[in-house]
């Protein structure tokens, strides 16, 4: 079974039903497929062809659903990767992927001259020089190759790993369609009959999870080009939005404007929460509003999709949880040696849904042999979060393995912003941690060790990382400080670190006088 096989299915049965929505675009579920099939005889021309990576590097449109639809149908891979990714981090995914075309944005063709050198290359939103226009593609005809049924694979998702290098996660068709098309279907009550309204970039999990959960149901999807409360509020009444996901990032910006006029919302029936702790006192304030509206909350990764679901009623009952396996995805808590651990005991979490690739686990990392050996043994995969279950089989995440901060919905591995400080020649050394923030749940916090007589300011700190990694992942926090805090190994005692409140950080912060 195959994503774009769903697609042209829907486009036979209901060829008139809206599909996409995204500005002043709209667009059918017949002439979307009739689209899909265009560009991808375009894509076949410019020679992408089946297991071959194409990657997508574009602001929200129907573009993005279009280009991602037709690799599909070449048997090709997609590679997703927002825009809010730098240029540094482009590069590395290009060249891990072997990326053999890179589509992209006109207005950002100046900053990506070095990515797109000796590479086949798609614009959208206008032409340019060596690159094919995706207005070319939208015209192109010609046959379509027949896909064998043993090709499986169709998404490259990167996530960075406890060394900071990014690590592409292998997605099958399988994954995409049991975890959007039938388990969420059934545990969330999501149906063709919903519109459901994405806030966030499309390749970001909780876009792309709207997004399938759409187009493998046959409903329709409203895409927000950019996220600002008065214009969400305006689509959902407009629209008559039903289903939409959120971070508590965006429930927080989006309340006020619901407090305003709360009817025009009151279609929304059902809102998907995730990223960081979703606090109660805002479910509430929520819920004040839209009482029709209900929530569900869910513990996922990349490399295992959903693990666990909490239902609207449970969000109250137990609001520490992540909540209980759900049905067919099976759960472990081992010690170091393996050995499972009783209720209440700490460990860390193992999944298992069938092999992996076939239901909801991931078929494994892209070119990484060893930490794919390493994060499936024995069927099951190793995830790196530390947890507990209680007596009733609710779990709960007491630490992360790996080292990752939430902010704003958003994974931010340390190591990662580590590296990038690290790279600077007036530090000899850095620790990043996540601390509490109001708006975006954490944020980060660098701890730094300068080379002797350096004179570094906060704003040349926060902008050396804003050149080597994503905007969001770079710190707002930077502490100089003499020598970093270590145990008798060396290591550095991040527990130390993450004390500091970040009214406490402030005034830590040295002037750049």
């Amino acid at each position: 079974m195959r994503l774009e096989a769903v697609l042209a299915a829907f486009a036979e049965r209901h060829p008139e039903k809206t599909a996409v929505i995204c500005g002043d675009a709209a667009i059918s579920y017949g002439d979307l497929h009739g689209s899909i099939q265009h560009v991808a005889a375009g894509l076949a021309a410019l020679g992408l062809g089946r297991d071959q990576k194409i990657v997508l590097y574009l602001p929200n449109g129907l573009e993005f659903v279009q280009l991602l639809y037709a690799a599909f149908t070449l048997g090709a891979v997609a590679v997703p990767v927002t825009t809010r990714m730098s240029v540094p981090e482009l590069t590395d995914f290009c060249q891990d992927c072997d990326a053999r075309i890179v589509v992209f944005h006109m207005d950002q063709r100046a900053a990506l001259e070095g990515v797109l050198a000796g590479r086949q290359s798609v614009c959208v939103g206008g032409a340019v020089a060596g690159s094919m226009a995706m207005a070319e593609l939208l015209e192109s005809t010609g046959a379509l190759p027949e896909i064998p049924a043993d090709q499986d694979e169709c998404l490259i998702n990167y996530t960075s790993g406890t060394t900071g290098r990014p690590k592409g996660a292998i997605i099958t068709h399988a994954n995409v369609l049991i975890q959007h098309g039938f388990i969420h279907a059934v545990e969330w009550d999501l149906s063709a009959n919903d519109v459901f309204l994405v806030v966030t970039p499309l390749p970001h999990r909780t876009g792309m999870a709207r997004l399938c959960n759409a187009l493998t149901l046959g409903a329709t999807i409203v895409v927000m080009e950019s996220f600002d409360p008065p214009g969400a509020v305006d689509l959902i009444e407009k629209h008559g939005v039903t289903v939409m996901g959120m971070v508590p990032t965006v429930c927080r910006m989006i309340l006020p404007e619901i407090a305003k006029d709360p009817a025009r919302c009151r279609g929304l029936r059902r809102v998907v929460v995730t990223g960081e702790a979703f606090p109660v006192a805002l479910k509430q304030e929520f819920l004040e509003l839209l009482p029709g509206t209900k929530l569900v909350s869910f513990f996922a990764m990349t490399e295992a999709g959903g693990v666990t679901s909490l239902s609207h009623e449970e969000q109250f009952t137990h609001p520490t949880s992540v909540g209980r396996p759900t049905p067919g995805i099976e759960v472990r808590v081992v010690n170091d040696a393996g050995v499972d651990l009783p209720t209440g005991e700490i460990g860390e979490l193992l999944v298992r849904s069938g092999p992996p690739g076939a239901y909801t686990v991931m078929k494994g990392y892209l070119n990484r042999p060893e930490e794919t050996a390493a994060a499936l043994r024995d069927g099951w995969l190793h995830t790196g979060d530390l947890g507990y279950r209680d007596a009733d089989g609710y779990l709960y995440i007491s630490d992360r393995k790996k080292d990752m901060i939430l902010s704003g919905g958003f994974n931010i591995y340390s190591k990662e912003v580590e590296a990038a400080l690290i790279s600077h020649e007036d530090i000899v050394d850095a620790a990043v941690v996540g601390v509490r923030d109001e708006m975006y749940g954490e944020a980060v916090a660098a701890f730094i060790e300068s080379a002797a007589g350096a004179r570094l300011s906060d704003d040349e700190v926060i902008g050396h990382c804003r050149s080597l990694i994503a905007s969001y992942k770079k710190p707002k926090y930077v502490v100089f400080l003499d020598e970093l805090p270590r145990n008798g190994t060396g290591k550095v005692m991040k527990r130390e670190l993450t004390a500091f409140a970040p009214k406490e950080l402030k005034p830590l912060m040295r002037s750049e006088s």
